[in-house]
C-alpha cells in the first residue's frame, strides 16, 4: 500500500528501470519498495530529491558497491535517478534533481507560476508514437512547431518541462530584465509584433509574444506541459526514439532538441556557499519573496544579467557589494519608447516595420568582419566605451577596476545608461576579484577582500552554454550519450546534426551562436534546414540519416579555421564562448548571411542513410493514446519492508 506521508514525500511500491548489460537487451525493471523525500533548492531552481530503497537482491547484483543511473517510476510519476552507496543491509540510496516521482509542494519552480501558466491545458495524453517530438518551447521549440505546421506536418508534440511557454523568457523574471537585441530583430521575421513599447523589450513583453504566437499559430493542441525528458534513447532494431519522460513513455522517428543554451543556470562551486545562512539564488530563479530593502546583498558576476540587476536593486538595498571576476566593456544602450505613429504605421503600412528591421539588421550585420577577422576594428568602438565610463564614473580607482584588460568583443559587449551611475552609488562597493569562500556571513574574494555580515548572495553566474545538459538524457548508437559523444567538446554537423544520432536535430546546436546580431535569424534558418532534413527523408525513402563522421569532421575543422583569427578566440580573455580545451564551441565565425546560405537545404552525400527495419514499414500513430504515467501496480511490488531513508543531503 503506498503512503503519501507529507506533500514532499513517497513511501510505497515503484518500479527502478536500469540500463541492460548490453546495448542491445531491453531495460532491467525490478519491483522495489522505497522511501523518499525532498526539497524545492532555489539556488538552482530544482526539485532534489532522495531516499532508500529497500534490500533487493537483484539490485545488489546489478549495482554491487558501484553506481548506476535509471529511472525510477512510482504511481505518481518518472523521474531519472541515480542509485549508489549501500549501507550495511544492502539498502541503496537513492537520488536525483528533477520533477520528483512522487507529489510535491512545488508542482513547478516558482518563476513558472505566473498569470499564463493556465492560460490553456494540455492534452492529458501523450501519443504511442508521434513522428515528431520537440524538446521546448522557447523561441526554438514554437519555431519548430510553426515551420512544421507550415509544411503540412501536424503529427508532433512539444514537450516542455514547465507550466507554460516561454523558455529562457519565462524563467528570467529578475529585476530589469530585458533584451539587448532591438525588439523588431528579437522576434519571428515571419511573425513581427506592430505593438512593441520601446526598441529594446522587457521580459514580460517578450514572453507575452511568444504567449501570443502559440495562439496564433494554433501550437496549443501540440504542446505537452510539465513533461520533462528524463531520457531519449535511439532503438536501432526500430530505428526510431524511445522517449521516457515525467508524464510517461512514447517513441517518436524524429527529436528535435530546442532547450537552447539558457536553460539551466551555472552554479559555482565555492566552499561554503551551501551553509550560508541567509538567502542564495541564482539570477534566473529569483526570489520574489524575498525582500531585499535595507539589506546587505552581494552580488556574484558581472555579465548581462548583472548589469540590469543592479541598477534596479541598488536603491532599495542597505548595501550591495559586487564580486567582479572580470569588468565588462559596456556602451550607452539605445532605448525609447516607440511613438504612437510609429504602432499606427506598424499595423497598418507593414513594409514600415520590415523596413525598421531591415535597417536595424543591416547595421548590426556590418559589423561581423571586425569581430571575426579584424579585431583591431574594434578599437574605435573601445575608445567610445572608455568615454561612456569616464563620463560616469568619475573616482580614478573605480575607473581603473571595471576598465577591461582584453580587445572589446572578446567577452558579450553590454549595454546600459545606468550600470555605472549604480556602480558610483555610496553604498555599491566593487570587489575587483572573484569570490573564493563563504564563512557564515562573510565572504571572501580570490585577493582576501572581505565583505561582512551579508544577508543575501545573488548568483548573476550565467548558464550551462558549453556542455548542454540535455547531452547527459539523449542516447545514441549503442546506448552512448551525447554528453560522451561530445567529452566536453560539443560538435554538429552544421550547427544542427551529430554524428552517431540518427534523425537528432539539434536548434542553436554546438557553432550557431552570435555576438553581433540576433539569435532569432539563425533559429529560423536552423527550421528552414531541419524541415528540408525531414524532406530528404520523405525524398529518399529511409528511416533517418546519420552525419558522416568524415563530414562532420571537415565542417568543424572549417569552422576552427575561420574562429582562429577572430576577437573571440585572439581577445585575450576567458569568456564562456571557450571550453575546458580553450576551443569555442558556441559562436559562428561568420555573417548570418553566409549561415542562410549553407543551411538552405540537406546535401544528403554529407549523411549514412538508414533503412527502416526489415518486414516493417514507418510507424504511425492512427490517433492511439495512452495515459500518463502507466502506474506501478502494488501487487508487482517486492514484499520487503519498506527502507528508513538517510536524512542526508543530495547534490
Amino acid at each position: 500500500m503506498a503512503d503519501s506521508t507529507g506533500d514532499d514525500s513517497y513511501r510505497g511500491p515503484a518500479t527502478l528501470s536500469l540500463p541492460a548489460a548490453a546495448p542491445s537487451a531491453s531495460l532491467r525493471e525490478l519491483a522495489v519498495q522505497v522511501d523518499l523525500r525532498g526539497y524545492f533548492q532555489p539556488i538552482d531552481g530544482r526539485y532534489h530529491w532522495h531516499g532508500r530503497i529497500a534490500a533487493h537482491e537483484e539490485l545488489t547484483a546489478a549495482v554491487a558497491s558501484g553506481r548506476a543511473t535509471g529511472t525510477l517510476t512510482t504511481p505518481h510519476g518518472s523521474a531519472l535517478c541515480e542509485v549508489a552507496e549501500p549501507d550495511p543491509w544492502n539498502r541503496y540510496r537513492i537520488t536525483g534533481a528533477s520533477t520528483p516521482p512522487f507529489p510535491t509542494a512545488f508542482a513547478s519552480p516558482p518563476s513558472s507560476a505566473t498569470p499564463h501558466a493556465t492560460a490553456a491545458s494540455p492534452a492529458p495524453f501523450l501519443p504511442t508514437h508521434t513522428r515528431i517530438a520537440v524538446i521546448g518551447s522557447g523561441f526554438g521549440g514554437l519555431g519548430a512547431g510553426i515551420r512544421l505546421r507550415e509544411n503540412g506536418i501536424t503529427d508532433f508534440v512539444i514537450l516542455e518541462r514547465a507550466s507554460s511557454v516561454g523558455g529562457t523568457w519565462r524563467d528570467n523574471t529578475y529585476p530589469g530584465c530585458a533584451c539587448d537585441v532591438p525588439s523588431h530583430l528579437y522576434s519571428f521575421s515571419f511573425a513581427p509584433n506592430p505593438s512593441w513599447s520601446r526598441s529594446f523589450s522587457r521580459q514580460p513583453e517578450i514572453r507575452a509574444y511568444l504567449e501570443d504566437i502559440a495562439d496564433r499559430y494554433a501550437l496549443r493542441r501540440h504542446l505537452r506541459f510539465d513533461t520533462e525528458v528524463l531520457e531519449a534513447r535511439w532503438d536501432s532494431a526500430r530505428a526510431l526514439w524511445r522517449l521516457t519522460t515525467s508524464r510517461g513513455t512514447f517513441t517518436a522517428g524524429i527529436l528535435i532538441s530546442a532547450t537552447g543554451p539558457l536553460a539551466d543556470p551555472a552554479l559555482p562551486d565555492i566552499p561554503g556557499l551551501t551553509d550560508f545562512p541567509g538567502q542564495v539564488f541564482h539570477s534566473a530563479r529569483w526570489n520574489h519573496d524575498f525582500d531585499l530593502t535595507g539589506k546587505r546583498v552581494a552580488l556574484v558576476g558581472t555579465g548581462a544579467s548583472a548589469i540590469q540587476i543592479i541598477p534596479e536593486i541598488q536603491p532599495l538595498v542597505g548595501h550591495l557589494t559586487l564580486f567582479q571576476r572580470t569588468p565588462a566593456w559596456v556602451l550607452p544602450r539605445r532605448d525609447r519608447r516607440v511613438s504612437a505613429v510609429e504602432h499606427w504605421l506598424y499595423k497598418h503600412v507593414p513594409p514600415t516595420q520590415k523596413l525598421a528591421r531591415f535597417g536595424i539588421y543591416a547595421a548590426r550585420e556590418s559589423t561581423v568582419g571586425a569581430f571575426a577577422k579584424r579585431p583591431g576594428l574594434l578599437r574605435a568602438t573601445q575608445r567610445l566605451a572608455r568615454r561612456n565610463m569616464t563620463k560616469r564614473i568619475k573616482a580614478p580607482e573605480l575607473r581603473a577596476a571595471l576598465t577591461p584588460d582584453y580587445v572589446m568583443g572578446c567577452k558579450r559587449i553590454l549595454l546600459s545608461n545606468t550600470y555605472y551611475p549604480a556602480l558610483a552609488a555610496p553604498n555599491v562597493s566593487v570587489v575587483a576579484s572573484g569570490l573564493a569562500e563563504v564563512d557564515g556571513n562573510t565572504l571572501i574574494s580570490k585577493d582576501g577582500a572581505v565583505a561582512q555580515d551579508i544577508d543575501a548572495v545573488i548568483l548573476a553566474t550565467g548558464f550551462h552554454t558549453i556542455d548542454m545538459p540535455i547531452a547527459d538524457h539523449i542516447h545514441g548508437l549503442g546506448g552512448v550519450t551525447l554528453a560522451e559523444s561530445w567529452q566536453g567538446d560539443m560538435r554538429a554537423l552544421r550547427g544542427t546534426n551529430v554524428s552517431g544520432f540518427p534523425n537528432l536535430c539539434l536548434v542553436i546546436g554546438p557553432n550557431t551562436g552570435l555576438g553581433h546580431n540576433s539569435m532569432v535569424h539563425i533559429i529560423e534558418s536552423q527550421l528552414n534546414y531541419i524541415v528540408d532534413y525531414i524532406k530528404a527523408l520523405d525524398r529518399l525513402g529511409v528511416a533517418a540519416l546519420d552525419p558522416r563522421p568524415d563530414a562532420q569532421k571537415t565542417w568543424c575543422d572549417e569552422i576552427e579555421r575561420r574562429l582562429a583569427p577572430s576577437v573571440w578566440n585572439t581577445g585575450g580573455c576567458a569568456s564562456w564562448y571557450l571550453n575546458a580545451a580553450g576551443r569555442n564551441p558556441t559562436l559562428w565565425p561568420a555573417s548570418t548571411i553566409r549561415f542562410r546560405r549553407v543551411t538552405r537545404s540537406v546535401d544528403v552525400a554529407e549523411y549514412h542513410r538508414l533503412p527502416f527495419p526489415a518486414r516493417t514499414s514507418a510507424p504511425t500513430t492512427a490517433g492511439a493514446r495512452v495515459p500518463a504515467p502507466t502506474p506501478v501496480s502494488p501487487s508487482s511490488a517486492s514484499p520487503a519492508p519498506a527502507a528508513t531513508p538517510s536524512r542526508g543531503t543530495s547534490s
